[in-house]
């Protein structure tokens, strides 16, 4: 529950920021001297939105590294490193994407891939994945992280993550202008009742926002599930890797990284914004793949 909540705030604080940044830029007086402009507020909205969504994208393997500490290998460093290496080499070229890097780093159980482009991504596997899984329950999570990559799913939950800030840039400040100019009866320009009404608005609409992505989210990792099955030929070896997580404690990731790696859902309201389904769910619907073929 920690992690998820860490989430939202990390996510709410973005959004804060977006907001200060556009206040100090004297953008939010600019759209209101004539009264509200719909056109220009949501071309603002849609640049800050998806500038910060992608800018997170762009920067987000040289973060992955620097947060995890996670080290890039070649296979030359030892028999394990040299699988790794070969495993993802080998899965990567059957996805038909370009050969990520390959990266090690120190923790419990865990493995992330991320990366603006299909054919330069970067998958990381933990110490503790290694030492607590079979070599084929570990093919068959590097072949769920290759399935994020040939899946596109960083960039469609970035898209997904444009759309959702635009919005709620967007309506915060008709909110806040509303209770400003409406409610408040203020005619000099934008009040301290506009600026406390679109940070309300925004934290607000943050975390219906969070729900959206985590819902998008959840279904990814079905998704590169699936994928995994289709790369290893079966789903059993996912199956059997599920399963064994479920047992463990999955390491814990930076909070920029939480949606990449495998996490445990929480249950109750928790569970609307978690990440990732339940590992029960997620081994339900592979055993349901598993029953057709």
């Amino acid at each position: 529950m920690k992690r998820i909540v860490l989430l939202i705030a990390t996510n709410l604080a973005v959004m804060v920021l977006l907001s200060i940044v556009i206040t100090l830029l004297g953008l939010d007086q600019t759209l209101a001297k004539q009264g509200i402009q719909y056109g220009p507020l949501l071309l603002v909205a849609t640049i800050f939105g998806f500038g910060g969504a992608f800018i997170s994208l762009l920067i987000s393997k040289p973060m992955a590294k620097w947060s995890t500490g996670a080290h890039v290998i070649d296979g030359s460093e030892g028999t394990t490193q040299y699988w790794l290496v070969d495993t993802v080499k080998r899965l990567a070229a059957k996805a038909g994407i370009g050969m990520p890097e390959v990266a090690v780093y120190e923790g419990e159980p865990n493995a992330f891939a991320t990366g603006a482009f299909r054919d330069s991504a970067l998958v990381a596997v933990s110490t503790g994945l290694l030492e607590s899984m079979s070599r084929e329950e570990v093919e068959a999570v590097l072949g769920h992280e290759i399935g994020h990559v040939a899946n596109g799913d960083m960039i469609t939950l970035t898209l997904i993550q444009g759309v959702v800030n635009t919005f709620v840039i967007f309506l915060s400040r008709i909110i806040g202008y509303v209770v400003d100019r409406v409610i408040l009866k203020n005619e000099r320009g934008e009040g301290i009742g506009y600026f406390m009404t679109v940070m309300a608005s925004q934290i607000v609409l943050g975390l219906f926002a969070s729900i959206i992505v985590a819902w998008f989210s959840r279904q990814r990792e079905f998704r590169a599930d699936a994928a995994s099955a289709g790369l290893l030929g079966s789903p059993r070896p996912m199956v059997s890797a599920l399963a064994r997580l479920g047992g463990l404690q999955p390491g814990a990731l930076p909070q920029n990284m939480a949606a990449s790696g495998i996490s445990a859902s929480p249950g109750g309201w928790g569970a609307l914004f978690s990440t990732h389904p339940p590992i029960e769910q997620r081994i339900s619907a592979l055993q349901g793949q598993q029953s057709r073929v």
